[in-house]
């Protein structure tokens, strides 16, 4: 279990959880045409700040988590919770949406 502190705030994530910074992907021009911020899609590729502990069975067991601090990872177009802490965008989701761990 990792445990993020952005700024004052400590953000721990619980269960299977996962909180990732988003990537900002690189501005690219089609015919010298300029695509604003809101047309953008969104980015899909993030860096793990901070995982739960795992996901509980009905058992009560701990499984534990596929991924960890630093890892970057590809997740699902609208996957997760987005939320602002200190002017910076971050994701809270379930290890469910995280579609692959990039190497």
């Amino acid at each position: 279990m990792a445990e993020a502190t952005l700024s004052k705030v400590k953000v721990e994530p619980l269960g299977d959880r996962v909180l990732v910074q988003p990537l900002e992907q690189k501005e690219m021009k089609k015919g010298g045409i300029i695509i604003p911020d809101t047309a953008k899609e969104k980015p899909q590729e993030g860096k793990v700040i901070s995982t739960g502990k795992g996901k509980v069975t009905d058992e009560g067991k701990v499984l534990p988590m596929d991924v960890k601090a630093g890892d970057r990872i590809l997740y699902g177009k609208y996957s997760g919770t987005e939320i602002k802490i200190d002017d910076q965008d971050y994701i809270i989701m379930h290890q469910d949406d995280i579609l692959g761990i990039l190497k």
